[in-house]
């Protein structure tokens, strides 16, 4: 149930339950007022974050194949909370960004688990052809990702061998 207190930047001081459907809601920020709507517009939409999509998936598979198995999860992670907000922002995309994680990135979870290199790489190379299909079918078919042919360089690769690594 939603908490009875009054919104604090509701100018009505209307609580929860009674802000009706049509009243515009403005949040208020140092900058000035904006609307839900205002703010919704503002969002960054899925080019942006596939963009951080594509270039933690560069980062995953050179992790993985240096075998530095928690830079690989820890990269995994962030794009599977990439897909989380784009879902959120992008509810027409909702059902096949989560069948995208359950079919391409729960294998490499497991495989990084595993550490296991080759069911990695064959995972990871499943995963572009389904970004391959999944640009396709939302018309955005020109859209290919293709893994760099070197390491990222800002990132040292090697596995942590500390024993607080």
């Amino acid at each position: 149930m939603a908490d009875a207190r009054p919104i604090k930047e509701n100018p009505d001081r209307k609580p929860v339950e009674f802000i009706m459907p049509d009243d515009k809601i403005v949040i208020k920020t140092k900058h000035g007022e904006l609307s839900l709507e205002q703010l919704a517009e503002a969002q960054h939409g899925m080019a942006h974050l596939m963009k951080e999509v594509g270039e933690r998936y560069h980062v995953l598979y050179y992790a993985a194949k240096a075998l530095n198995w928690k830079l690989a999860q820890y990269q995994l992670n962030q794009v599977i909370a990439l897909f989380r907000i784009g879902a959120t922002l992008r509810p027409k995309f909702t059902e096949d960004l989560n069948g995208f994680v359950k079919t391409h990135f729960h294998p490499m979870t497991e495989a990084i688990r595993l550490q296991d290199w080759r069911r990695f790489e064959e995972a990871f190379k499943k995963g572009i052809h389904g970004s391959d299909q999944f640009h396709e079918k939302y018309g955005y078919g020109y859209i290919h990702f293709v893994l760099p042919a070197n390491p990222p360089e800002m990132y040292d690769l090697n596995p942590d061998t500390s024993p607080t690594g």
